[in-house]
This record gives C-alpha cells, structure tokens and sequence, in this order.
C-alpha cells in the first residue's frame, strides 16, 4: 500500500517513488492511479471508489500470483484508505497468508493544508470523518463532541458531498457548543494541484454549502490564533 500525498511528484516520498517505480501493477481508485506518469511496464488497474474490498482482494490475488502490486491511495494509506482494506483482506483468507503486505506512508491531507496556512495542528489533534457511508452519524457526532470537550485542534476530512449536505453544519453547531465563534478554522481544497485554495477563517465565518468532498477542514482549539499576517498556530506550551 503506498501514500501518494495529497498530490503530485513533489508530495511523494523517496521511498513512494521507489516502490511504484519497481511495481509491476498499479491498483486503486482510478484517479489516484491516473495521477501516475504512464509506464509501459506496468499494468494499472483503475476502479471506483466503492470497490475497496474487490480491490483489496484483485490486488492480494495479483500478489499470490508472483506479480509485485503497489495499492495507491491519496495521502497516507493508513488514514482513511486501503491499509486497513488491505491487511484485513490479507488476514481473513488463507490463501493469502504467505503474500507479504508493506504499507509506505505519504504526507496526510491534514498536514497538507496544515502547512499552507502555518502550524494550526502543532499541539494534540484529533482526525475525524464525517462521512456516515461506513458508520453512524450517532458515532460521529458522539466522537466529534468529545474531540470539542477536550479542547483537542481537529483535522476534519469528508465534510460533505452531493448528498452529504447537512453533516457539516451540524458538526458545526456541536462544536461551536464548545468553541468560541472566532475560533480558526483552515479550509483547503486540492492542495498541491493548480486549483489549490486555502482560506482561513472562523468557526462562526465557517459557510458548509461552499464545502464539497474535496475539503479538508483544520479547526483550532482554544489556544489556536492568528497570527500577524494571516498564519494560523495552534502553541506548544498549553497554558498553566
């Protein structure tokens, strides 16, 4: 399983580069795959989004079959991605008990906005999804006030999509139940690409109907500030 970053060459590791570069098979969701230079070496295998456990298994099969297979997933695999996919996959069928499965990390869209607007996550953070396809709005919300309670910086990632509207506004009240309104809050889009857009603003400012899938929402705790010039840091030292 390799981390390709949020995007391109440069936000490849070293040793992501050298593992797809030795790959036989290129398997993942077809835009992550077709982000790769083209090889005529390899074989790329492209599927949608809602095929991880197929996925998981064609890659395993690949494997068992001598080919060396380089699952690719946006930003680190481990965070929302196909690791977990991947190993559960490998550990629940004999056949697979003998194919040995590496993870390669990659920079995590939370650090990647995080970078543009400063060090908004340089103090305990928490990662939280908001989408409810693979469990409960209840689990989400009962994790995300939590997070707010403990005054933890949080790295929210699919805030919303065309049919996921109103998760990210109630997010946002539960969380203004613990947060004051002119908390920061770095919203990216796209880091690293042409489109990227990155705004900082506040929990209050925060509009959910400019948010689609493809945001990443870094909100600050009590202690996050702006700093002059428009930075965003979330200290070190908590205060006594």
């Amino acid at each position: 399983m390799v981390g390709l970053g949020p995007a391109g060459r440069d936000w490849l590791t070293p040793q992501a580069m050298a593992v797809l570069a030795a790959a036989d098979d290129i398997v993942g969701y077809a835009p992550y795959v077709d982000r790769l230079p083209r090889n005529p070496r390899q074989q790329r295998h492209g599927s949608d989004n809602r095929a991880e456990a197929q996925r998981a298994e064609f890659a395993l099969d690949l494997a068992l079959r001598g080919r060396r297979v380089a699952v690719v997933s946006s930003g680190d695999p481990g965070v929302f991605a196909m690791a977990s996919v991947v190993l559960e996959a490998a550990a629940g069928d004999e056949r697979f008990a003998d194919v040995p499965v590496d993870v390669v990390p990659g920079i995590t869209a939370a650090q990647a906005v995080a970078s543009q607007a400063g060090a908004p996550l340089g103090h305990d953070y928490v990662v939280l999804s908001l989408s409810d396809r693979l469990k409960p709005w209840e689990v989400i919300a009962r994790r995300l006030e939590a997070a707010a309670a403990g005054d933890f910086a949080i790295a929210i990632y699919n805030p919303a999509s065309a049919s996921r509207r109103q998760q990210l506004a109630d997010a946002r009240e539960l969380l203004l139940a613990h947060r004051d309104p002119g908390t920061p809050v770095v919203v990216g889009r796209a880091v690293g690409t042409s489109e990227q857009s990155v705004t900082v603003t506040t929990l209050d400012g925060l509009d959910p109907d400019q948010v689609d899938m493809q945001w990443l929402i870094n909100v600050g705790s009590s202690q996050t500030r702006i700093l002059r010039g428009g930075t965003v840091i979330t200290p070190r030292r908590y205060p006594d």
